[in-house]
């Protein structure tokens, strides 16, 4: 053996290496997987109230669907997804060229930052506001600015301040990221606050309206950000199937936005995330208005049985236009957190979002969200 194979290697600081974007990153954190919990703690029963899912499942006829799809996964799926963009031009009313798929909304949202943000330029967003802001801003080298959040005092507590918001943009600023309605928070601006603040924007500002919830909307005829796009060139609306749609693990994202700025964004945009089962089964579940309807049904009467039930537990929430409600459980949030996953039930901790005192509940069936109350009630009678 020779002098220099024996010679153990000099260790190497990667993350020194890497841009200085990442160095400070730290890993977006999902809710806490049912297998993970499981192993943890050797229980066979869990109920996971923590991602904002759809507990009832995909419709049967994205089920359907996505069968018949997978018969093809040895294909490579269609890079330009003619047909869920010629299903979604249909729904929605708008040309295709506006249209760009992702894998998931997340994707899109790392496209518009990779798009129109770097070293040098600034976005704003919101300070409880989506965690994936802060991601693809500093992964880009960009700088991030958060907006303070309105006041307990305000009628809608934690929720968007849009002034706060406008006095944060300068000539750096190149992207504005609204959630609405917001997560993690579940609070909402009103449509004519909302479309106020966006023509009040510099026209070189790119505004995100990010809808993944808009479907559990509490008024679901009022208007979206979506009719606003042929007055507001510097729009994009991102939306997901991953929420009311049931269709999470098959990440299907889309982005409405001008023509150039879909073109922009395809330029960016990886060869084949749209995968072939997902774009089956989102098209699908275009189609399947029964069960967009049931599932907002049952999510509205299950999130007023969950306020009702906070409420009478002495515990504040925030107000909800989603599928979740976000409680104030105290000082002790993460001792909750944890006795509730010791009784089978995941929650989301917010601790990294700015509001450590803070649980967020996903609406379950109504079998869930009873198991949840009295797991709540009995941890909070045992503290």
């Amino acid at each position: 053996m020779t002098a220099q194979a024996s010679r153990s290697p000099q260790p190497v600081d990667f993350p020194a290496l890497a841009v200085e974007g990442v160095q400070g990153l730290t890993p977006y954190q999902p809710g806490k997987p049912i297998d993970e919990l499981k192993r943890e703690l050797g229980i066979e029963t869990v109920v996971k109230l923590a991602s904002n899912e759809n507990p009832l499942g995909p419709g049967e006829r994205a089920l359907a669907a996505m069968r018949a799809a997978c018969a093809e996964v040895h294909r490579y799926p269609d890079p330009n997804g003619f047909d869920l963009k010629a299903g979604l031009s249909r729904h929605l009313d708008v040309g295709a060229e506006r249209l760009v798929l992702g894998n998931g909304s997340n994707d899109l949202l790392d496209l518009l930052a990779r798009v129109f943000l770097g070293p040098g330029r600034s976005a704003v967003f919101s300070e409880h506001a989506f965690a994936v802001y802060r991601l693809v801003t500093r992964a880009c080298g960009a700088e991030g600015r958060a907006a303070p959040a309105l006041g307990a005092e305000s009628g809608m507590p934690r929720g968007h301040d849009l002034e706060a918001m406008r006095a944060r943009i300068d000539a750096t600023t190149r992207v504005v990221f609204v959630a609405n309605p917001n997560n993690p928070t579940g609070t909402w601006v009103e449509p004519a606050e909302l479309e106020a603040f966006i023509a009040d924007l510099p026209a070189e500002v790119v505004v995100v309206v990010d809808e993944a919830y808009v479907e559990y909307a509490r008024d679901p005829g009022q208007p979206t950000a979506l009719d606003w796009l042929e007055r507001f060139p510097n729009l994009v609306v991102t939306r997901t199937f991953s929420k009311i749609h049931g269709l999470a693990g098959v990440r299907i994202g889309y982005a409405v936005a001008h023509p150039a700025i879909a073109d922009l964004m395809n330029r960016v945009r990886h060869p084949f995330n749209a995968n072939r089962v997902g774009q089956a089964g989102a098209l699908a579940a275009l189609e399947d208005a029964d069960y967009v309807a049931e599932s907002r049904r049952m999510n509205l009467a299950e999130r007023d049985r969950l306020e009702a039930a906070l409420d009478r537990l002495g515990l504040a929430h925030l107000p909800s236009a989603t599928n979740f409600v976000t409680a104030e459980v105290g000082e002790d949030a993460g001792g909750i957190y944890q006795r509730l996953l010791e009784r089978g039930f995941i929650a989301r901790p917010l601790v990294g979002d700015g509001l450590p005192r803070h649980l967020r509940i996903s609406v379950g069936t109504p079998a869930e969200n009873a198991g949840l109350i009295a797991a709540l009630e009995a941890v909070l009678e045992a503290r």
